[in-house]
């Protein structure tokens, strides 16, 4: 597989240049205007010094200015490593310091924090998506010659929370994105520009920048991008917009399918609803299902590409639990701890094999050899397959909190909980939440004198918003732990499962 992404935007520019590449809650950008505003970043790029190879990072919310920053990045062949808009100072820098960009975009309402981290990291040039990217795209540019790039040349960095609290870069290269993409177009087939994504969740992640950005363009199709996640809007843009495809987790089925007039909405369009994150209730199945649509349970990880199988159409109305049997070129297995496959039924680590596998972490050796063994890559997640195949995801090795979609680290929170004074034993574990589906639970040895609002303030200090508990518990004594002195969190969980029914939200 060949080509990269501005191959593809350089092409229906020509080809379709006023097919509506981008509609930005009814703000609309055509190929040509896409193409010709993605030259003007490209070019002023290039004076502020970026060259192949370079790292160009983003920091805001969702906006045409970003989509068309990330793509000015593309044509110079630097590589997009995109931040989440809701991480503090102290986390950015951690980021900055990995991939050392040599700008970075952003929000002018969040040019505060990066001023922050240039004033200790000043090896990068700030830039805004307002005053510097939105001008560009009336003016007149002339064509950018992109370079030419190699396949196996990263073009992408998506930063993804780890079990150890640092997060790591997956790094996506023009062969894993075109790959992936090309399989899941054999799969999912697709009216030539007839893709139309509706895309609520952030472009930070690897459901924006890849399966967003980079899928829609490489197919020719109309992202219908909103700003973030309302579920009346999403509602509304679904059926005005006629998108064809939606993917998120569960929770942001359920609260759409409770705004008034969903019962009535003509969803006939909707093709693709692909559900992953956490199990996809029965009921919630059902709702979709009356209206016309089959949601379908996925199972994948960034380091795979984001998604590496679905629920075939005509079987997830009866296995509602099932993540299906991989794609045409991706493979799974499933191992017991000696690495040896597991019988079917036999619950052991998911393996993973395809086009869209990462070549590795950024600048992470360690990572890499860990998670990529003998071609494979080793996803930290249990699971099961049947006699058939068919992949059942049963829990994570790695304690992730998937909360709206986002992921939490708990070893982050426990760091930063820790560093509290007369903190000795602390364990983040995640428990139900209606809103986000799952949230973070702080289980504290109780300290002489420290309160559950000391520790929401000291965590307000040093992490975004959504990583914060929304309980705390306190314990005398010590908490359980295993024979290898690492604290039980199966215990804690068994034991804490009823918190949102026994403690009061702190926040």
């Amino acid at each position: 597989m060949s080509g990269t992404v501005i191959d593809a935007l350089t092409y229906w520019a020509r080809t379709v240049p006023d097919q509506p590449a981008i509609d930005f809650a009814g703000d609309v950008v055509t190929y040509r205007e896409l193409d010709t505003w993605a030259d003007g970043v490209a070019e002023d790029l290039t004076a502020r010094g970026v060259r192949v190879g370079d790292r160009v990072s983003f920091l805001g919310v969702n906006s045409l200015e970003w989509c068309a920053a990330a793509l000015g990045a593309m044509k110079v062949g630097a590589i997009s490593a995109p931040f989440n808009q809701r991480m503090l100072a102290g986390e950015l820098t951690t980021l900055v310091e990995d991939c050392e960009p040599t700008v970075v975009y952003c929000d002018s309402a969040l040019r505060s924090r990066l001023d922050e981290v240039h004033a200790t990291r000043g090896t990068f040039t700030i830039a805004e998506f307002e005053h510097d990217v939105r001008p560009l795209r009336t003016g007149t540019h002339a064509a950018f010659r992109a370079p030419l790039t190699e396949q196996s040349d990263p073009t992408a960095i998506v930063f993804t929370s780890g079990t150890t609290g640092k997060p790591k870069g997956v790094v996506f290269t023009h062969a894993t994105i075109a790959g992936e993409m090309h399989e899941w177009a054999l799969m999912e087939p697709i009216e030539q520009n007839g893709l139309r994504p509706l895309l609520v969740l952030p472009l930070f992640t690897a459901a924006g920048i890849i399966w967003g950005i980079s899928r829609t363009t490489l197919h020719g199709g109309t992202l219908l991008l909103q700003p973030g996640f309302d579920p009346e809007s999403a509602l509304r843009v679904m059926i005005e917009g006629r998108a064809t495809t939606l993917t998120g987790p569960p929770i942001l089925f359920e609260q759409i399918s409770r705004v008034p007039g969903f019962t009535d909405a003509d969803l006939s369009h909707l093709t693709t609803a692909h559900v992953g994150g956490a199990r996809v209730p029965s009921a919630l199945v059902g709702q979709w299902l009356a209206r016309g649509v089959q949601l379908r349970q996925i199972y994948g990880q960034t380091e795979i590409g984001g998604s590496a199988t679905a629920m075939p159409r005509h079987e997830a109305a009866d296995h509602p639990d099932k993540c299906g049997f991989g794609g045409i070129f991706t493979r799974i297995r499933v191992v017991a701890a000696d690495g040896t496959d597991c019988t079917r039924g036999e619950v052991g680590e998911i393996l993973l094999r395809g086009p869209g596998m990462m070549p590795g972490y950024w600048r992470n050796e360690d990572a890499t050899r860990s998670a990529l063994i003998d071609g494979w890559l080793h996803t930290g997640d249990l699971g099961k397959l049947d006699e058939n195949g068919y992949l059942t995801f049963v829990d994570r090795l790695k304690d992730m909190i998937i909360s709206g979609g986002l992921n939490i680290s708990p070893a982050e929170i426990e760091q930063v909980i820790n560093r509290l004074p007369g903190v000795e034993e602390v364990a983040v574990i995640s428990v139900p939440d209606a809103k986000f589906g799952e949230t973070p639970a702080a289980i504290v040895k109780k300290v002489e004198g420290l309160t559950e609002a000391d520790i929401v303030a000291h965590c307000n200090d040093n992490l975004a918003d959504y990583k914060v508990p929304r309980y705390v518990v306190f314990v005398d004594g010590a908490l359980p732990r295993m024979a290898s002195g690492k604290i039980s969190k199966r215990d804690l969980r068994d034991t804490y499962s009823d918190v949102p029914q026994t403690y009061p939200k702190v926040r």
